[in-house]
């Protein structure tokens, strides 16, 4: 866990594009007259950037993206460096990861905790996953922060991340060719041409901080969660606790992650009662010795 740091530390600054294969559209030859040749580099622009976004993200794509939200993140909330807990955290991260729908992702899944007392959790595309000491303080056993984990590895292995980037985001490429046309000709609209994948960073991260993932996407995640607990020996009736906690709380994981009680109420059906055993105590004691 201790190479998390530096990986995270990369991600600054890193430019986005990096890793993602640029198809080009060679121009005519010979040279065309210069009206022409205008022509020609409009189509060749507007072209790349319909190819990228009439096709899904490459698993190392996703990867990048993910890195990028996660700068953002860094940028807003500061990184808990304390390497047992980071540990911790990441050893039961796995666990449940181990068992999802997604078990492998490009670079493999990665937690970090963040310094911050808000309780909130966020699935950055590719795996990172980033959880706060208030959401883990509200925690009372291993069982609900693995709960907590598995709901949010869920996020990452449905790619709900990469799926809230907004339709309007790919409709721009269909603008595209008319606005890079008006600036080849003088249009007066230089600069109106995005570069697609910096929005993309941007509607993600929104997602995760603003606005939320939309209720399907919560109920898919927790019905997923339910299933990593109970095939990793955790006590999946500690989702419903968690989210029994978070409902009385205001801001944070309650803003993005809003526990209705319909959703309750499905995951308490979801996630049957089970008789403790001998574990659920070895793991109570584990999570009571880690320092968050």
């Amino acid at each position: 866990m201790r190479r998390f740091i530096p990986v995270l530390t990369l991600a600054v600054g890193l430019p986005l594009m990096v890793g993602f294969n640029i198809p080009s559209l060679p121009l005519p030859s010979p040279p065309l007259p210069s009206q022409a040749q205008k022509a020609a580099e409009v189509v060749t622009k507007t072209g790349t950037k319909a190819v990228q976004a009439s096709r899904s993200l490459s698993d190392a794509e996703e990867y990048y993206l993910g890195r990028a939200v996660a700068a953002r993140l860094l940028a807003r909330y500061p990184l808990y460096r304390n390497p047992e807990a980071t540990l911790y955290v990441n050893q039961v991260g796995l666990a449940v990861a181990r068992k999802s729908s997604r078990p492998t992702t490009y670079r493999g899944y990665h937690f970090a905790i963040l310094d911050s007392q808000e309780p909130n959790a966020f699935a950055c595309p590719g795996g990172l996953i980033l959880v706060t000491r208030g959401l883990i303080r509200m925690c009372a056993t291993e069982d609900e922060l693995a709960a907590v984990l598995a709901h949010e590895v869920a996020h990452v292995a449905r790619k709900d991340g990469v799926n809230s980037i907004s339709q309007a985001r790919w409709s721009e490429v269909l603008t595209t060719a008319g606005a890079e046309a008006a600036r080849q000709y003088g249009g007066g609209v230089a600069g109106a041409v995005l570069n697609l994948f910096e929005g993309a960073v941007e509607d993600v991260f929104r997602t995760l901080v603003v606005t939320g993932y939309s209720r399907q996407a919560e109920e898919a995640a927790d019905k997923e969660a339910v299933s990593m607990l109970s095939r990793a020996g955790y006590q999946p009736q500690a989702l419903a606790a968690v989210l029994g906690k978070i409902s009385g709380t205001s801001g944070g994981m309650f803003r993005t992650h809003p526990p209705s009680s319909e959703r309750l109420a499905r995951v308490k059906t979801l996630a049957r009662e089970s008789s403790p055993g001998p574990k659920d105590k070895v793991r109570a004691e584990r999570f009571q010795r880690v320092k968050f």
